[in-house]
């Protein structure tokens, strides 16, 4: 019985665990130390329609893995836990200028044939606006749509936990480190392993440099306000401000209100609320009555980028018996849990969905 292992337990970890502890002939063991994790200080939005990104192979990897969470919701239910970390949500895109709105309007209908998510697209008056937020303040042009999701990216990744470890899979709470890799076992923390995936996010090059490889991957610092707001937050869409800031509404009364994007911070988990003075004022400015109110909590976590801002995953060129993933970016929480469905099927050497060329490992992970 092959003896797999899972480092990293965010959203590409924990789903590539939980579908490998689903595998009879598997012995599964996840490292999850969660320090940093993007997954765990996340927006949680899920609506990869109305981007303007140009990479079509990124889009591809977006539209599925959207599409992906009511199949994982529906999996994980037939294992015995109804997941309430995935809602459905009204969707509000704000664009200061009614071009780029109506430009975005245009992408979005071409891509409903291969979005069925997609039901409804269209542009709120004023009134309409007022009537469902009644105390939104905004000229700018609104576009609704039936598509979009919030994920609570934490409380799905413990659910999936809980899922593996009834399956007998194991998880070790601590960081961890390869100490040897040959043509078909690897070492960490002083444990054989017959394979393995490396989903550490920024921290795969961490893990691969002492065994020599470049890995083209950085860190960016992401942080967002969460406030508590038991009257209004179930009755808010998601708002997705012009520029980085974002209106969250989450379960338990909770809003967040993020996220930065902050390059040269290398690994720094410190909260700094100054920095989302700017993004906390365009809420504000578009829902007052957030206006002058204290956040509850300061989420910090740190996403990983690569050099041209694609993601890549797939097996290491030299050595097939490690799989990994890195650069999701703040698409993380979107694509995360197809891209490790993909990886528990590569690692046991069934076939995949995606074109794993469009999100080649050699571009971005090469030996010294």
């Amino acid at each position: 019985m092959p003896k797999i292992a899972v480092i990293g337990g965010g959203i590409v970890g924990s789903t590539a665990a939980y579908y490998l502890s689903q595998k009879p002939d598997v012995r599964l063991t996840l490292f999850d130390d969660d320090q940093g994790q993007a997954t765990k200080a996340a927006a949680g939005i899920i609506c990869p329609w109305f981007s303007k990104r140009r990479n079509k192979a990124w889009y591809r990897l977006s539209n599925r893995g959207a599409h992906f969470y009511p199949e994982l919701l529906a999996d994980m239910a037939k294992h015995g836990l109804s997941s309430k970390a995935y809602e459905k949500k009204t969707t509000w895109i704000v664009k200061n200028k009614a071009k780029t709105a109506d430009d975005l309007i245009e992408i979005a209908k071409k891509r409903q044939v291969e979005a069925p998510l997609i039901q409804k697209i269209a542009k709120l008056t004023p009134q309409q606006i007022r009537d469902k937020v009644p105390q939104a303040q905004t000229q700018a042009t609104v576009i609704v749509t039936d598509a979009g999701a919030i994920v609570d990216g934490q409380a799905l990744c413990q659910d999936l936990q809980t899922l593996l470890q009834a399956q007998e899979g194991e998880i070790i709470r601590e960081r961890a480190q390869i100490e040897a890799i040959t043509d078909n076992s690897l070492t960490i923390n002083d444990r054989k392993f017959d394979a393995a995936i490396l989903a550490v996010g920024a921290w795969l090059p961490e893990l691969l440099q002492p065994h020599g490889y470049n890995v083209d991957v950085r860190p960016q610092k992401g942080q967002l306000a969460v406030y508590q707001d038991q009257s209004s937050s179930q009755d808010l869409p998601l708002i997705m401000l012009d520029g980085e800031g974002d209106i969250i509404p989450h379960h338990h009364g909770q809003i967040f209100i993020g996220a930065s994007h902050e390059d040269d911070m290398g690994f720094d988990l410190t909260a700094d609320p100054s920095v989302l003075a700017a993004i906390e004022k365009a809420a504000a400015d578009f829902l007052p009555a957030i206006e002058n109110r204290q956040a509850a909590e300061i989420k910090v976590g740190t996403r990983a980028y690569t050099s041209d801002y694609a993601p890549f995953f797939g097996q290491l060129a030299d050595h097939p018996h490690i799989a990994v993933a890195s650069g999701l970016g703040s698409s993380g929480l979107t694509s995360g849990p197809l891209i490790g469905k993909e990886l528990a099927q590569l690692i046991s050497g069934q076939p995949t969905e995606m074109t794993l060329a469009d999100y080649d490992v050699n571009r971005y992970v090469t030996k010294q």
